[in-house]
């Protein structure tokens, strides 16, 4: 297969850059994000052909068409590692549940961290196990997490031999399920950094570590975070694997994603540039409802961020949304600089109704409240015995209430385990939900843990005196 080559949002004036290349990079160095030059199509006949087939073959599929030819046998290694059977807790790895009358849950929590994040970032670590041994070299990975995104990268990374990786998580604003899988990680190569402040402030550090280019270099930088495409590219193939169970091509699903950063529902995107029939996209936001605002007003601009029931939401500057903006500005650099210029200098940009009126197209965005939250995962379980996470909640209250045409299948995606959250889901049922066996002794172990300033100055030295030069 041809190489299929990658281009910063920004323009940036390099050449294009293989699939190995955006893995190692991350994040461009102009601050942009990578994308693939051309979107890959599925013909219905492809389609087809890939009922039926396991997560692995799908995955084989779906994601060969965005590989450099020199790399595919390291893909299907790091395929098969990630998706071995007993790897993920559930034989389908991503199953679906009927919770009402052609509506549906797919059920993303059934690895190793419980987390929607494990389908992308186990495949990730391995990727860069492969391609890290075959070049010889070594990375420092930064990455910022809302509380997901940390301990799948941290597992994922902790038995590499080539990998140093350092996650900044906002100090008290993730739950303690969330931050013990991080923090209870012994390894010499793993370092957890609580952050005063917001996501988003741990997220402007990473930016801001990527933006040094001497810094960058001298540690071999790379990401997890869904900044890099890679995770992207992973995320797609669950859409397709619940579309596809569910009648495509001859059928369309309706997905329903709770989000903050975009990057699970660009994900679903993606999957309908390539050919997935997708009846419509509904963004679950909670209080932190930045996307919504956008959706409702077409101006982007952040608000103050608010603890909520569902802290891996609590999210005011959704990232991935550069790469839509992209797609929205067909393609053009200098439309999108414009847009990030009025971001940075003036906190908020505004969208011309044409592009509005795009937007809308895709997706439609729809906010939920604390007490709507509780009331979803009362009701759900109350109506199907079954207990789902507060993030689970705003994306399922979401899809219902913009359910659409009835004959079309709603997806709702649960992003993570209820017990992750069970201070949240004992509230609304009175059942507190326990973790899962091979997490027994969680609470017990001790943790490994630096608590840093809110600043890039301090995060970049901590890190160069713990990796030196790469």
């Amino acid at each position: 297969m041809p190489m299929m080559p990658y281009i910063s949002t920004r323009g940036g004036g390099s050449a294009p850059l293989s699939f190995s290349d955006v893995l190692m990079a991350g994040l461009a160095p102009d601050g942009g994000l990578y994308v693939p030059v051309r979107w890959p199509h599925m013909s219905p006949a492809d389609l087809a052909a890939l009922r039926g087939a396991s997560y692995v073959d799908q995955a084989r599929q779906i994601m060969a068409p965005f590989l450099d030819v020199s790399f595919a046998d390291a893909f299907e290694s790091a395929a098969q590692k990630t998706y071995a059977p007993g790897r993920f807790r559930h034989a389908a790895l991503a199953p679906l549940v009927q919770i009402g009358p052609n509506e549906w849950i797919l059920e993303l929590y059934h690895g190793p961290t419980l987390a929607f994040k494990d389908y992308a970032l186990q495949l990730l670590g391995a990727l860069f196990d492969q391609a890290l041994a075959r070049a010889g070299k070594k990375i420092t990975i930064i990455g910022a997490t809302s509380g997901d995104t940390g301990s799948a990268a941290i597992e994922a990374c902790r038995n590499c031999r080539n990998v140093t990786i350092f996650i900044l998580h906002p100090k008290g604003r993730v739950s303690e399920v969330q931050r013990r899988q991080m923090t209870t990680v012994d390894a010499p190569n793993v370092f957890n950094l609580a952050i005063d402040g917001t996501f988003d402030d741990c997220q402007s550090i990473v930016k801001t570590l990527f933006g040094d280019t001497a810094f960058r270099e001298q540690v071999n930088l790379s990401a997890v975070n869904s900044i890099n495409w890679a995770r992207i590219a992973a995320q797609i193939v669950y859409y397709f694997a619940a579309g596809l169970a569910l009648g495509a091509p001859a059928r369309a699903t309706r997905f329903a994603v709770p989000t903050g950063n975009f990057g699970n529902v660009y994900a679903a995107w993606c999957a309908g540039k390539m050919g997935l029939p997708i009846d419509g996209l509904v963004i679950g936001t909670n209080r932190n409802d930045i996307l919504t605002r956008f959706f409702e007003t077409g101006t982007m601009k952040p608000d103050s961020v608010v603890p909520t029931l569902s802290p891996s939401m609590d999210i005011q500057i959704s990232s991935n949304f550069e790469r839509y903006l992209f797609e929205r500005t067909n393609r053009d650099p200098t439309s999108l600089n414009a847009l990030m210029s009025d971001f940075r200098t003036k906190g908020s940009f505004s969208v011309p109704p044409d592009m509005l009126a795009a937007a809308r197209a895709d997706f439609t965005a729809v906010r939920c409240g604390e007490d709507e939250t509780l009331e979803t995962i009362r009701r759900t379980h109350k109506n199907t015995g079954m207990l789902i996470d507060p993030h689970t909640a705003v994306g399922l209250h979401a899809g219902l209430a913009a359910r659409g045409d009835r004959s079309v299948p709603l997806v709702a995606l649960a992003c993570a385990h209820p017990a992750k959250f069970p201070d949240a889901v004992e509230k609304a049922t009175g059942i507190r939900p326990p973790l899962p066996d091979f997490l027994n002794g969680l609470f017990d172990r001790p943790e490994f843990v630096t608590h840093l300033a809110n600043t890039p100055d301090v995060v970049r030295d901590f890190i160069v005196r713990r990796t030196g030069d790469i």
